[in-house]
């Protein structure tokens, strides 16, 4: 053996001289393999051991040595799988700080503290009974080059991949290339591709995940995604969850088949300092999802599950994305509230600047928009629908389409459908929202705080009121942008404080009478104000309400479904088309409200001069808004003029608190 050995080493060092030699050291199901010119001096000790490059071999453990030509690649690890079987190539400049063992297609790779180069790793073939799990203290690059992958019996962990790096480590999905992966259906992994530090998704192949006992995707801290399309094909968790934040910037996201949220990101709750304290949300960039580019498309069935849900900011700037849930309400123990399903989520604010987005909800109690904070809307176009009925529980009965009167019961017990719902402020400067509800108690956008639109197109067909300012005293503020409101069996715009009416052009639908148009909270002495801008109003407005800076007029009927022309004097300002008959109220004023408001059969019309009005025109030309119920710019021939009077405000006050 001894001879052997050295004859070998002889030859591999003459050989070096002439070619670029490759000695390779077989180990198990793990190739070695040392350039002979960067092997250096080899010394062989006691007949036992080996070493070359500071890698240590023990000779019983060496299958086979041999020199051949391959070449070899530093700072690089290829695992392949073979069925039941893994072969394994290291480069020998990395050798010594990596111990590898392997059972079956089982992997196991401990980095060495003292590594300060990156390694890359290239996984590839099939394997239904295997696993790679890595660990260390060193970033590393993770490549999936065609890599099929179960967990079936697990040894280290149940995940598929399993990455215990606290650091960044770079999964490239290799260009061409399909990857599956899926976890055991037993164990206690937190996901079937898992990261403990931070994974950085790239490339242009495709990732296809699995994840049988918890998440498909999960990582400790942060993650990006670029290029990669990631398919999640079903979870018993979440698709996709992570602490930090998420940042998608390009690619695609494909999220089916999950128990739970779509994404999720938690704010990271880990000791920081030397104080103990734990990451702050606002300091440390923690808990917030950012979606900046790609194609997103999530459905989930999770009951209370979310498309999307940050434990921080949900920040959209780009990108199309497509959500929906069809999950029902919950009862929270924790909270003693019920919960619901919503296609966005956020703890705290929404914010959406730029991107395409089609957000439904179909599940009892679901939302397009949920947020504890602030819903921010400048850029990009937003259309939601939702579907669900009332979702009620107590604590002890649940009832998924509840139909009762909800006037004297705790808004805690029940969860109603809605477009946009916000604790906070709501403010619209731009972009274009559309929304459609239906069920009992379902709005389109609602804020309990204060509702202020500046820019943008707005529009809404809802059940219950159309735009609401829920709290109490807060106020609704109009002053430019386009909105179209109608609400089939509330107000159209309501608002629990002073609502104003500054500017834009303004189409509002209340229902039949006590239901307004436009509602203020007159009960507590608060007015709706007209100051400017162009107003239409099928329905009457809010008794006592304050018109200046222009002309209110009206007429005490209109056609259903026929066009009519607005003028301010002589000048067009639009054309728009009146709404069906408006569906019956069953009443219920506020408590201690007045008989109600004027009725749907009133339309009122406002402009900064003189309104005039043409019934039953030909519109053509001109830009379309509403979903085609208003035309700006067009061109208008016949019809012929309506008779107006001057607008008086009578009735008392409409609408529900």
């Amino acid at each position: 053996m001894k001879k052997i050995i050295l004859l070998i080493i002889s030859c591999f060092a003459i050989c070096g001289l002439l070619n670029a030699q490759t000695l390779n050291m077989q180990v198990g199901q793990v190739n070695y393999q040392f350039p002979a010119d960067q092997a250096g001096v080899m010394n062989y000790a006691e007949g036992t051991t080996l070493t070359i490059m500071n890698k240590v071999f023990t000779l019983a453990d060496v299958a086979t040595m041999y020199v051949d030509e391959s070449a070899v690649k530093d700072n690089t690890v290829a695992v392949a799988y073979n069925g039941q079987t893994v072969a394994i190539t290291v480069a020998g400049n990395v050798a010594q700080y990596l111990t590898i063992t392997t059972s079956g297609a089982h992997v196991n790779i401990e980095q060495s503290s003292e590594l300060a180069e990156e390694i890359t790793y290239t996984l590839s073939g099939s394997s239904e009974d295997g696993e790679f799990y890595m660990s260390g203290s060193y970033k590393a690059t993770v490549e999936l080059n065609g890599l099929t992958l179960t967990n079936a019996k697990p040894v280290t962990s149940g995940a598929a991949v399993h990455i215990q790096n606290g650091k960044r480590i770079k999964v490239k999905v290799l260009e061409g290339t399909s990857n599956t992966l899926v976890d055991a259906a037993n164990g206690s992994q937190k996901g079937a591709l898992y990261v403990k530090g931070h994974p950085e998704f790239s490339g242009k192949g495709t990732l296809t995940v699995t994840g049988n006992v918890k998440h498909a995707i999960k990582s400790g801290e942060y993650m990006t995604v670029k290029d990669a399309t990631l398919v999640v094909k079903s979870a018993a968790g979440d698709g996709i969850n992570c602490g930090q934040y998420f940042l998608m910037k390009s690619g695609v996201l494909d999220i089916s088949g999950v128990e739970d949220d779509g994404i999720q990101c938690d704010i990271d709750d880990t000791e920081v300092g030397s104080t103990g304290e734990t990451a702050d949300h606002e300091d440390e960039d923690s808990g917030n999802i950012y979606l900046e580019g790609g194609q997103i498309t999530i459905n989930t069935a999770g009951i209370a599950a979310k498309g999307v849900k940050s434990e921080g900011d949900l920040i959209v700037k780009g990108g199309v994305i497509d959500i929906t849930t069809t999950g029902k309400g919950k009862w929270d123990e924790e909270d003693v509230k019920t919960k619901a399903a919503a296609c966005l989520g956020s703890d705290a604010k929404v914010v959406i600047s730029g991107g395409t987005l089609t957000l439904t909800s179909t599940g009892a109690g679901g939302k397009g928009i949920n947020c504890d904070a602030a819903f921010e809307l400048s850029g990009g176009e937003v259309t939601i629908v939702t579907k669900g009925a009332l979702y009620y529980h107590n604590g002890t009965t649940e009832n998924t389409n509840y139909t009762g009167n909800t006037d004297n019961v705790n808004s805690d017990y029940y969860s109603s459908s809605k477009g946009v719902k916000a604790d906070g402020a709501i403010t619209i400067s731009g972009g274009k929202i559309s929304v459609a509800t239906a069920g009992k108690n379902a709005e389109g956008i609602e804020s309990k705080t204060s509702i202020l639109i500046s820019d943008g197109e707005v529009t809404v067909n809802s059940y219950d009121d159309g735009i609401n300012v829920g709290g109490d005293g807060s106020d609704l503020i109009i002053s430019g942008g386009y909105v179209y409101s109608r609400a089939m069996n509330n107000d159209g715009i309501d608002g629990n404080g002073n609502v104003y009416v500054k500017g834009g052009l303004v189409y509002a639908i209340g229902a039949n009478s006590p239901e307004v148009a436009i509602d203020a909270n007159s009960e507590e002495q608060k007015k709706l104000y007209v100051q400017g801008g162009t107003l239409i109003a099928v329905g009457g407005l809010e008794s006592g309400a304050q018109i200046s800076g222009g002309t209110c007029k009206q007429t005490t009927s209109f056609t259903a479904e026929a066009w009519y022309a607005l003028y301010n004097g002589s000048e067009l300002v639009a054309a728009f088309k009146t709404p069906t008959a408006t569906t019956s109220s069953s009443g219920g004023g506020r408590p201690g409200g007045g008989p109600g408001g004027s009725g749907s059969k009133k339309l009122v019309v406002y402009t900064s001069s003189t309104p005039a009005l043409k019934s039953g025109v030909t519109v053509s030309g001109g830009t379309t808004y509403f979903d085609g119920a208003a035309n700006i710019g067009g061109t208008v021939s016949g019809g012929s003029s309506v008779t107006l009077s001057n607008y008086t405000s009578s009735g008392g006050p409409g609408g529900r608190p």
